[in-house]
């Protein structure tokens, strides 16, 4: 897959003696041999320790909206940190940054900081548990919540796992989380209108949250289909229940008002991360203000590093900068371009694909000719996929290795970068084929 890479290997031999994997997170590790190691990042490139240089499509796993190393928001974070990187004391700057994402997001109207997705999730939970006085929380397949055990169920498993449609089997992701968390959690497939409306007849009085990101944005962007967000918070209101919309990958980043704003919808609780901060780690949850009010009053949110001022710094001045320039709009327009010219190179090879997501953030699947959830997604052809992705990083574009993951755009990527993924795309189709 790469032409010169015995830095990385030595580096990766180097980095397991002392990490699993050699890695930080599971998520990096593309196999032995064939993992990565990152030297430096600008704009829409990066380069790997033995020099490869490459259009970076994966952005950090997204959060990278304005680009890398983007000198208007490492210089505010230089600013702020030579008066000090963190107090047991809010900040000014903290309480700008949430006027913001107040101003920005139209179903958020008091907010709170975190330091990762994670725990975003994490906390949103709590507080819907909590102000609803029940524990079950509906999750859809293959949607991904976070590390946190709650929701860390049906996200990676074959689709065959899951069992039959109109009675799906929770599946835990991972050895480690306690079995009676899975008595907590009702799983459905994505999209699922009917299974959906059957659920919430038989237990939506005992549901605390139903959780569910925008789009499916570790499957592949899968979007909903028409109707079936605004069915959720239809039913939600009527039974009671917090809907929470995990916008920490569309957050900022579909649009400067994320899904909320896209969608024309109205969550109880949001949470947010990544676009936030372009790069730097920085959270936070939020929503309505009669949900978010009984925090600090019997309901328990802390973190020491939840206003650390690196990404306190860092979420101020994307958000200032999204507020300013058109960043969205030039994102859009060389995402679709991107989108589009995939799509009649797929067309023109004679491969069935859908191209599914949205221009900041989207994804492929090959061999089928319609995807709404996991267990259609399942169906297609990813190792076809691979073999695409291999040869185009061979060529150096690099959209992410797991198929599951989008490609992601930023302000940075250029009508250059677009057409020569485009050439490299054209190209690689023609290669696989012979």
């Amino acid at each position: 897959m790469f032409k010169n890479f015995s830095k990385s290997q030595a580096l990766q031999q180097r980095a397991r003696k002392v990490m699993p994997l050699g890695v930080n997170s599971n998520f990096r590790y593309w196999g032995e041999g064939i993992t990565p190691y990152m030297k430096k990042a600008k704009g829409s490139h990066l380069w790997d320790v033995d020099g490869n240089e490459y259009i970076d499509y994966r952005l950090g796993f997204g959060p990278i909206i304005l680009g890398h190393a983007y000198d208007e928001v490492n210089q505010k974070v230089i600013e702020e940190i030579q008066q000090g990187t963190m107090a047991a004391m809010t900040t000014e700057l903290e309480v700008e940054v949430m006027e913001k994402i107040v101003e920005m997001c139209p179903g958020v109207e008091m907010a709170r900081l975190a330091c990762s997705g994670t725990e975003a999730t994490m906390h949103a939970i709590r507080v819907a548990r909590a102000y609803t006085g029940r524990e079950i929380i509906l999750k859809f397949e293959g949607n991904y919540h976070g590390f946190q055990d709650y929701t860390l169920w049906s996200t990676y498993a074959p689709a065959t796992a899951y069992g039959n449609r109109r009675n799906p089997i929770p599946i835990a992701a991972s050895s480690g989380i306690p079995r009676v968390l899975g008595e907590k959690i009702i799983t459905l497939a994505f999209n699922d209108f009917e299974g959906f409306e059957r659920v919430m007849r038989s237990f939506g009085e005992q549901i605390a949250a139903v959780i569910t990101e925008p789009c499916q944005g570790n499957c592949a962007a899968i979007e909903p289909l028409p109707g079936f967000l605004e069915l959720i918070r239809q039913r939600t209101e009527e039974y009671g229940c917090v809907f929470i919309l995990d916008e920490v990958k569309t957050g900022f980043r579909i649009a400067k008002g994320g899904a909320q704003e896209y969608y024309n919808l109205r969550p109880d609780l949001a949470t947010y991360a990544k676009s936030l901060g372009n790069g730097y780690p920085v959270a936070a949850f939020g929503g309505k203000r009669e949900i978010m009010s009984i925090i600090g009053d019997g309901v328990a949110h802390g973190g020491t590093y939840n206003n650390n001022k690196p990404g306190v710094a860092a979420a101020w001045a994307t958000l200032t900068i999204l507020q300013r320039e058109p960043v969205m709009e030039t994102i859009q327009q060389r995402g679709r371009r991107l989108m589009n010219g995939l799509k009649e190179i797929f067309e023109e090879a004679g491969w069935p694909a859908v191209v599914m997501g949205y221009p900041a953030m989207f994804s492929f699947a090959i061999g089928v000719e319609k995807v709404t959830c996991q267990r259609d997604w399942n169906n297609s052809d990813q190792d076809l996929y691979l073999r695409l992705v291999e040869a185009a990083i061979e060529r150096g574009v690099m959209p992410d290795y797991d198929p599951r993951e989008p490609w992601f755009l930023s302000y940075s990527h250029s009508e250059a970068d677009i057409d020569r993924t485009l050439e490299v795309y054209a190209d690689v189709v023609k290669s696989v084929r012979k």
